[in-house]
């Protein structure tokens, strides 16, 4: 129970993105402030925890002899990531930013080919061999998909296709480029760092594109308001710090059991309900229509699905590999 505790706490944590950037929005600021700052807070909340685990050189001298590969993918995984979800927020509400988000599960799942993964041959060797998209998972991502669509259709409704398309396709692009950019990373960084100095060398990495992209919003909407630097802060240590460690700690608990493990991914399926209570309590939102409810909750469904589906997967998976060297 723990594990799933912490998992729900997680959401509950990473659902004050969604809900501050839209406040944010409300009050007039821009999104580019609201993307930007975060990641400018975040830089000493996370050199504090990995200079107080002892890891803080390492990761340095990996950022100054691997600089290249650091900033692009970081960029990437962090930065268009991050940028088109606030860019979004200014054309929806955070409860339907966050429902839409799920679609990352589904982009993930069709990045496999991207990468590569270690097969055991017959012979005993190991080959590396193409990911391949799992098929059969991808059955209940349409569920994901169903449930977006009831949330985006009738929230359309409301706004010309323009402003819809601009409130879409931001979290499309999002979606793709956060576990792009993530797993390249992995790949660079070779398990050699901890999930902490991960995060920490991907967030000084990106502050080159921060910095470009703050120029920008200097020039077009002039400097942030005391709020939006205040409010920025908060989901820099809420989201970007207190939520990560809660949901890296539910999987370290969970992760010699696969069925436990696939339960703790599915309780980011919370976000969507705690960004819509969320808006509902601080920014007097209205409740969204039975229909937008309804694909709520089709999301929820779908990706409590996915992940178990997928745990079960690669439980088999893990099952047959020993087998097979037995």
């Amino acid at each position: 129970m723990r594990p799933i505790m912490l998992g729900i706490a997680s959401a509950f944590f990473f659902a004050f993105t969604f809900v501050l950037n839209k406040a944010m929005e409300m009050n007039g600021g821009s999104w580019v402030w609201s993307a930007s700052l975060r990641y400018f807070f975040m830089v000493p909340f996370l050199v504090i925890i990995v200079l107080i685990r002892g890891n803080l050189k390492p990761i340095l001298l990996e950022l100054r002899n691997n600089a290249l590969k650091w900033i692009l993918w970081s960029s990437v995984g962090f930065g268009i990531f991050y940028s088109f979800i606030c860019f979004a927020s200014a054309y929806g509400p955070g409860w339907l930013i966050a429902g839409t988000w799920q679609l990352t599960i589904i982009s993930g799942t069709l990045l496999a080919p991207l990468f590569m993964e270690q097969i055991a041959a017959s012979d005993g060797t190991i080959v590396h061999e193409r990911r391949k998209i799992p098929i059969k998972s991808l059955g209940f991502s349409l569920l994901i998909i169903v449930g977006i669509v009831f949330m985006q259709v009738e929230f359309a409704r409301s706004l010309s296709l323009s402003q819809a398309l601009l409130c879409l396709i931001p979290i499309l692009i999002a979606s793709f480029a956060y576990p792009l950019g993530n797993r390249k990373m992995m790949e660079v960084a070779g398990g050699r760092f901890d999930v902490f100095q991960r995060v920490l060398g991907m967030t000084i990495a990106s502050l080159p594109f921060w910095l470009i992209l703050s120029v920008y919003g200097w020039m077009t909407a002039g400097l942030p308001s005391v709020m939006q630097v205040y409010q920025s802060g908060i989901v820099a240590l809420f989201s970007g710090v207190v939520a990560t460690i809660l949901f890296f700690a539910a999987t370290d608990l969970a992760k010699d059991n696969m069925q436990k493990l696939g339960a703790v991914e599915a309780t980011q399926s919370f976000e969507v309900l705690f960004a819509l209570i969320g808006e509902m309590v601080f920014l007097s939102a209205g409740l969204p229509s039975p229909v937008s409810l309804l694909g709520i909750g089709i999301v929820i469904i779908g990706m409590v699905l996915h992940s178990i589906f997928s745990r079960n997967i690669k439980k088999l998976k893990l099952a047959k590999e020993a087998h097979h060297f037995n």
